[in-house]
C-alpha cells in the first residue's frame, strides 16, 4: 500500500462517508460503518518525522459535493480570508490541493485578467469538475495542473502566493512538497496555510484534521520559511502566513 497522500475513493455516491472522515458529531449508523471501513488506510500512513503528527488521509472524489456544500461559507467565511491574506490585482498565485475550485474561482476573480491562477490537485477528477465550474464562471485567467504527491508541478520561481486550503495535514511527503512549493515563490512571495484550530476543540473536526499553530511552525520552518503573521478572525480555522527565509 503506497504510503503518499493515500485517496480514499469512496464512490461517487458516498460524499457523506467521506465527509464523517472530518465531521465525527453528525455520523449515522452507516456513516459510523464507513469510517471503521477506512480506518486501517489512516492508521497505516506516516507520521510526520519531526512533530510526529499522524497524516490525514486525503479525501477522494467521493467527496467532491461536500466541498461546495451550501454552508461552508458560514463555516469558513472564504471571502472574509480572502480578504484577510490580501490578494492583489494581477497577482501569480497557487491553489494548491485545489478541489473542485471553491477557492480557486474566487483567487481568479481577484487577480482578475491580468493575473493567474494555478490549480493544483493530485486527482484528475477533481479538476475535470474544477473546469467546468470555471467555465461556468466563465473564468479562463488559470492553468490546472495534476501535481504528485511529492511535486505540486508549479513554475520555478513564479509565485506571488502560494494558498493551501485545509491541504497541508494531507501530504504524506510535506518535506518535498514544501522544498517544490518554496522553489515556485518569488524572493517576496508568501506561502499561506488554513487549517482548523487544533487547540480549540469546540471546531467540530476529526484531530487528524487540525492543527496547532506551533505545529504548523515546527514543521514548516526548517524548511526555508519563516512564519510572519497568524490572523485569527475565521469562525473555525487559523491563516498562517510564511515567508521565504534568506538561505
Amino acid at each position: 500500500m503506497t504510503k503518499n497522500r493515500i485517496q480514499l475513493r469512496v464512490g461517487a455516491g458516498n460524499s457523506a462517508c467521506a465527509a464523517s472522515q472530518r465531521y465525527p458529531e453528525t455520523m449515522s449508523r452507516a456513516l459510523l460503518a464507513c469510517l471503521l471501513s477506512l480506518q486501517t488506510l489512516a492508521w497505516c500512513q506516516d507520521v510526520h518525522p519531526v512533530t510526529g503528527r499522524q497524516v490525514a488521509p486525503t479525501m477522494g472524489m467521493g467527496g467532491a459535493p461536500w466541498l461546495v456544500r451550501p454552508e461552508r461559507a458560514a463555516e469558513e467565511a472564504p471571502e472574509a480570508a480572502l480578504d484577510a491574506i490580501g490578494v492583489a490585482k494581477g497577482a501569480i498565485v497557487a491553489d494548491i490541493g485545489t478541489g473542485v475550485g471553491y477557492f480557486t474561482w474566487r483567487l481568479a476573480e481577484r487577480v482578475g485578467p491580468a493575473g493567474k491562477v494555478y490549480a493544483e490537485d493530485i486527482q484528475s477528477g477533481m479538476l475535470e469538475q474544477l473546469r467546468h465550474n470555471m467555465a461556468e464562471r466563465k473564468l479562463s485567467n488559470y492553468e490546472a495542473v495534476l501535481g504528485a504527491e511529492d511535486d505540486p508541478r508549479l513554475p520555478a520561481g513564479r509565485l506571488d502566493l502560494a494558498l493551501l486550503v485545509d491541504v497541508y495535514h494531507e501530504f504524506s511527503q510535506p518535506q518535498k512538497m514544501l522544498q517544490k512549493i518554496r522553489a515556485a515563490l518569488k524572493p517576496d512571495g508568501r506561502l499561506i496555510l488554513l487549517e482548523y484550530r487544533k487547540e480549540d476543540p469546540k471546531v467540530p473536526i476529526r484531530p487528524e484534521h487540525k492543527m496547532a499553530v506551533a505545529e504548523v511552525k515546527a514543521e514548516i520552518e526548517p524548511e526555508g520559511f519563516r512564519l510572519d503573521k497568524t490572523i485569527e478572525t475565521l469562525p473555525r480555522q487559523h491563516i498562517l502566513i510564511f515567508r521565504k527565509n534568506v538561505m
